[in-house]
């Protein structure tokens, strides 16, 4: 489970902001995956299918102490789950699979065997990061302090955006066509530098899609979100709860932050079951901008979603 939290994320007015929040010491940044978990089952798929979208990096960008440090980050954490070694051996003992310095993959015990025919198909250097991908919930991105820019990039479960068009921006490149960024734009480079000291961050995004899967590249996703033929209730029964716990794994050493991404899908009914959540998300929901509803896919949905909320928020405030 994600640890998203609502009531950190959901406000009223809506605003596009950083919205970080210090994390308490030992809080948990990583989530491994068991066999047969949604995201391990989709993650698989895109490396097998679209690596090329997922596993990119600027041209001669040492992505190696980052990963060296996220690894040993992932065996401190989950030590039952996923091992470090001094060799460069990584394991990923919740799926069965290894992968070592060279990019030599082996298999320890037969709980995911699909895992082993997706890394062989991969190019040996990008090996161990995508075990690592197979291994947790999470996306990963290197963002680097001096030139804000994000070098490297380990994304398979983007929110209708393409990470082939991302990589090698500046930080305040990559949040320029989000609608409403003046915070965002305003706070980009003090918020890189923030992120990449010792202190952990993390931050919370939402939305409602009508898009069912964690994978949502623009490439693989229905641009006619929302039929307008749909009453209030037809349409709740395709929307989709739609969400990312954002965290830094700061490396001041390296001068570099490792940016991780846990997103979770869920019905929207089943999501907001509880009256004093359906209100905040009715206020927030009712706040946006005209821009950010364009942005987000929301504009012709805004109306009926809001109609379905009054309903499971009568006699609750947010």
């Amino acid at each position: 489970m994600s640890a998203f939290d609502p009531q950190h994320a959901l406000t009223a007015p809506f605003r596009m902001q950083p919205g970080l929040r210090k994390l308490a010491p030992g809080s948990p940044q990583l989530t491994p995956l068991r066999p047969g978990d949604k995201h391990l089952r989709e993650k698989q798929t895109v490396l097998s299918h679209w690596p090329d979208q997922a596993l990119l990096q600027t041209p001669g960008f040492d992505a190696g102490p980052a990963l060296q440090a996220l690894a040993q980050h992932a065996h401190c954490e989950h030590p039952d789950a996923f091992e470090w070694r001094d060799d460069g051996a990584w394991h990923a003992r919740w799926l069965g699979w290894r992968v070592d310095a060279e990019g030599r993959v082996t298999q320890s015990h037969g709980h995911w065997p699909d895992a082993g025919p997706c890394l062989q198909g991969l190019a040996p250097q990008w090996r161990r990061a995508a075990l690592l991908c197979l291994a947790f919930a999470e996306d990963f991105a290197i963002l680097e302090a001096q030139s804000t820019r994000v070098p490297w990039l380990a994304v398979c479960l983007p929110s209708h955006w393409a990470p082939e068009e991302k990589v090698g921006l500046r930080f305040a490149e990559l949040h320029g066509p989000v609608a409403d960024n003046a915070l965002l734009l305003a706070a980009s480079e003090h918020l890189v530098q923030l992120v990449t000291r010792p202190q952990r961050w993390e931050r919370f995004v939402w939305t409602v899609s009508s898009h069912p899967r964690l994978h949502a590249h623009p490439l693989r996703t229905d641009p006619e979100r929302w039929p307008s033929t749909l009453n209030p209730e037809a349409l709740v029964n395709i929307a989709w709860w739609r969400t990312e716990r954002q965290t830094f794994i700061p490396l001041p050493e390296q001068g570099q932050a490792v940016f991780t991404i846990h997103t979770t899908v869920t019905p929207l009914r089943q999501a907001v079951q509880d009256p004093a959540l359906a209100a905040r998300l009715r206020a927030s929901l009712a706040s946006m901008s005209p821009a950010v509803l364009d942005y987000r896919g929301l504009t012709n949905a805004q109306a009926r979603l809001l109609a379905w909320l009054d309903q499971h928020t009568q006699g609750h405030s947010p």
